[in-house]
């Protein structure tokens, strides 16, 4: 038999170890999907053991273990059918699954098709080669796609865009799915010869219609609505404004000669001089504005420690199996008890021991584990797996630094905070939140953690120390009216990522602002796409460039590359823009799924932070996400590594090293937040996306400021908060535009149709037949599903239509529960449109929770997630 195997080949291979020589690997297909094969009773074992470990595997239905010993047994039977094959050498190349190399078809007699059956299939190296040789159109020439998944998760992992796409599909064999398919790869930029696909007496060209002949507006209204008088709009438009008209009015013209920085030596400035002076130097005023409002900065809040203490049921306070005897763990087992608890320390993978008796919260200290993140991940699936769905709570040590006073954080400790941010969005009823204990607790601190367990505050993200509780809080940051200096690139400035885009725009703002050398580094070096084009534009601008081919991550690689920096031109300053992304939901997280996102950037990090710590450096920048600040759904690994980046710049300041880490919104132009269809999805969640060249713009004030950190992005809150469907946290509490908006959400809105409330819509659906009540609660149903996927009415959403054919996946499941749940005033599980296909069918089952007396189970509490057999492809990326 075979199996399909959601993980990487290295894990398999240790997941099949226990069963050499009866279990093999069949096919490598893409960084986290390998097949295996075998004996029908071995395998059976494999997946049940994938199972435990929250692993997906799957049979895949043949009567046969291909690439496995069975094949030996037909070896000779198969060089005699094959005998007579002749090979030859072809016009096309083909690139061999068997000898992962070019060949040309020579070679292929029955000895290399057996070698073909009987060795694995090395798909996924092939593309990878392939890709990193330049190609960037795959077609699967097929009946029906099967592995075109594998080869964009391959694209996806590397971080080279391609086309991917297929000839046929099931059901859908004829000439149109065929000219779709082509039309797809014609849109993506790759040449087809129309003429011999269409131009044919059955198929004439024809000429479109000159009228406008579908008549749905996309586009929004062009003019907005000018600020009230004496008031600012979020731009700081007004205020230009205001002190153009003020220069005006004055009739002083030496002052405003002086402000536009016009030479007045020959005279006064003629008014065809004057008036492009004037525009340039408005627009450059409303730009300097705007970017100032993307500003933020994290800051820490008293809280009043006057809450309840008393606690009560049983906790689990689970940690790793050989910390279970630390002393914090220790301290929060007699926090609880002393308040009332029962707490029982459980090791990770163990929250069986007593599976009678209910769960009243969860603490974790898995922050003692070096593998915190993904230990933190199984503990999501332990707990679906045990229906136990207490308030989940992290601990962790010095993660955070909330005063002068405070020691600089621990970067892995502050990782885990990144994480925490994306579980509290993916599992919003499950969440209890984040607490950060001193360098050296003591009885106040546990008694202090007794109170924030018992619900004594209203704060999710808290700092315990000496001097009492606060919590986390995102302001917009003012920039400084008097600069700390005026940064200047001079000597050899180190690009990491630098031939990808926001490498490129870093590169470019470096050349102009007068860097000698720039010494770009990337996965491929000079072979990268447009390396050659970025390193022309950047000779033009008077900057010798250096591209060099260099995995960060891999220390000694590094080590020899800064060696061959000239001494003409030493190292001054690190600007540090690699990334690579692996989304997926929490809770389908695996290790390597980590790793693969971890290393380049983190890791990175901390090879650049050590092996540059002799260096006269007058600046370590570091490419942050706003991720690691806000959270992102689907982004639990990018966030953890972007949280590990900004405590790192804080860790190198307190140690007397610059370093300056920027957690950026959304860039617009092609980042790794612009592949296909991300863009959009962005938008619709309130980044509209920041132009390179004011984003830059930002940094330079942030290094002239000397900044430690910064978050810089372009927010819609309205669109933020409203796309988020569950009441923001109090994180956001101190936004302006957030308070505003969660006033009208929190109005009564019963007259219009609007959601009030549980109570208001049982009440609301008690007077209605059962007819009326479905289509009240389909209504309700339809407008979430067409708010989260983006329609801009509920009547795109058929409601007899499979939920999994509007597009929905992992990441937009969890979108659509946060906006139902918000609407109907119910805890409901991320699994919903797996659990009940259509809106049809989900209408029924939420009547039999509100009102009863449906068929349908009326228990909607928090059901699994990540289940349903949805992949984890990305919707919504907060930053570049």
């Amino acid at each position: 038999g075979m199996a399909s195997v959601a993980a990487g080949v290295e894990r398999v291979a240790g997941l099949i170890e226990a069963w050499s020589g009866r279990v093999s690997v069949a096919a490598v297909n893409g960084p986290t999907t390998t097949v295996i094969s075998g004996d029908r009773d071995a395998l059976s074992e494999v997946i049940a053991g994938c199972e435990e470990l929250g692993v997906r595997a799957r049979w895949i239905a043949v009567d046969y273990a291909s690439h496995s010993a069975h094949v030996e047994s037909v070896h000779d039977q198969l060089l005699q059918a094959l005998a007579p094959v002749s090979p030859r050498a072809g016009d096309i190349p083909i690139w061999s699954t068997v000898d992962e190399e070019l060949v040309d078809g020579s070679g292929m007699d029955a000895e290399y098709w057996y070698r073909n059956l009987r060795q694995p299939v090395r798909f996924a190296p092939v593309v990878t080669a392939a890709l990193e040789a330049g190609h960037g159109a795959f077609v699967e020439v097929s009946p029906h796609p099967v592995i075109t998944a594998s080869i964009q998760e391959t694209t996806e992992a590397l971080d080279i865009p391609a086309v991917v796409t297929g000839s046929l599909r099931r059901d859908q064999g004829g000439s149109d799915q065929l000219a779709l398919s082509l039309a797809e790869l014609a849109v993506h930029g790759t040449p087809v010869d129309w003429d011999t696909v269409c131009h044919a007496p059955h198929h004439p060209w024809i000429d479109l219609p000159t009228y406008a002949f579908q008549h749905q507006r996309y586009w929004p209204p062009t003019a907005p609505a000018a600020p009230s008088a004496g008031s600012a709009s979020t731009d700081g438009g007004y205020e230009v404004d205001e002190r153009l008209w003020q220069l005006l009015d004055s009739g002083d013209v030496s002052e405003l000669a002086e402000t536009l920085g016009l030479d007045t030596e020959a005279g006064e400035p003629a008014l065809d001089t004057v008036l492009p002076a004037l525009a340039a130097w408005r627009q450059e005023q409303r730009d300097r504005a705007t970017a100032d409002s993307w500003r933020y900065r994290v800051v820490w809040a008293p809280v009043v420690a006057d809450g309840p203490t008393a606690l009560s049921g049983r906790w689990l306070v689970v940690a790793p199996h050989d910390r279970l005897d630390h002393p914090l763990v220790h301290l929060c087992t007699r926090a609880l008890t002393t308040h009332g608890a029962h707490a029982v320390p459980v090791p990770i993978g163990d929250l069986t021991s007593e599976p009678n008796q209910p769960v009243a919260g969860v603490l974790s200290l898995l922050a003692l584990a070096p593998d915190s993140l993904p230990a933190t991940a199984q503990l999501l699936r332990d707990l679906d797996r045990h229906h136990i769905s207490a308030p989940l709570w992290l601990v962790t040590h010095n993660a955070v630094t909330t005063a002068p006073g405070d020691p600089a954080p621990d970067p892995h400790q502050a990782a885990l905070w990144g994480l925490g941010g994306v579980i509290a969005q993916e599992h919003p009823h499950r969440w209890g939140g984040m607490i950060d204990l001193p360098e050296t607790p003591d009885d106040r601190s546990a008694s202090r953690l007794a109170m924030v367990l018992a619900g004594g505050t209203d704060e999710d993200q808290l700092a315990i120390r000496g001097a009492g509780l606060s919590a986390r809080r995102l302001v917009r940051a003012s920039a400084g009216s008097h600069p700390a200096r005026t940064w200047t690139p001079h000597g050899t400035v180190l690009i990491t990522g630098g031939t990808g885009a926001l490498g490129g725009h870093a590169a470019r703002w470096l050349a102009r602002r007068g860097a000698p050398h720039l010494l770009l580094t990337s996965r491929q070096g000079g072979s990268a796409h447009g390396a050659d084009e970025l390193v022309a534009e950047l000779a033009e601008l008077g900057t010798r460039v250096t591209v060099a081919a260099c995995d960060v991550s891999d220390r000694e690689a590094l080590r020899a590359l800064l060696d061959r920096i000239p001494a003409e031109h030493p190292l001054t300053a690190v600007v540090h823009t690699a990334a690579v992304l692996d989304d997926g939901v929490a809770d389908s997280l695996t290790p390597e799924r980590f790793d693969r996102v971890l290393e380049p950037k983190a890791g990175a990090a901390v090879n650049l932070h050590l092996l540059t710590r002799e260096h006269d450096l007058s600046a370590f920048v570091l490419f942050s996400s706003a991720a690691g600040t806000l959270g992102s759904p689907g982004q639990g690994n990018y966030a953890a590594a972007n949280a590990f980046l900004d405590a790192l710049a804080q860790q190198r300041r307190a140690a007397g090293l610059p370093a300056t880490s920027v957690a950026w919104g959304a860039w617009a132009g092609q980042g790794l937040a612009d592949r296909p269809g991300r863009g959009d999805r962005l938008r619709r969640s309130g980044f509209p996306g920041m132009r390179p060249e004011m984003a830059l713009a930002v940094l330079q004030r942030a290094l002239d400021d000397d900044e430690t950190f910064l978050a810089v992005a372009d927010i819609d809150w309205e669109t933020f908060v409203s796309r988020a469907g569950a009441r923001p946290g109090p994180l956001l509490a101190e936004i302006p535009e957030v308070r505003r908006t969660m006033e009208r959400r929190d109005t009564p809105r019963s007259a219009d149709g609007a959601a009030d409330g549980t109570a208001g819509l049982r009440q609301r659906l008690a007077g209605l037949s059962g007819a009326e009540q479905d289509e009240v609660l389909l209504g309700l149903v339809r407008t979430a599903a067409a708010g989260t996927l983006g329609h801009t009415e509920a009547a795109a959403v058929d409601p007899k239509r499979a939920f999994k054919t509007f597009g929905f996946d992992s990441l937009t499941a969890v979108e659509f529960r946060n906006r139902l749940s918000t609407a109907v005033g119910l805890r409901l599980p991320a699994t919903l449109v797996f659990d009940y296909p259509t809106p049809d069918a989900l209408a029924r089952h939420l009547r039999g929770g509100l009102v009863g007396g449906v068929g349908e189970e009326s228990g909607l509490g928090v059901a699994r997630s990540g289940s349903g057999g949805v992949g984890d492809d990305p919707v919504v990326i907060v930053g570049m």
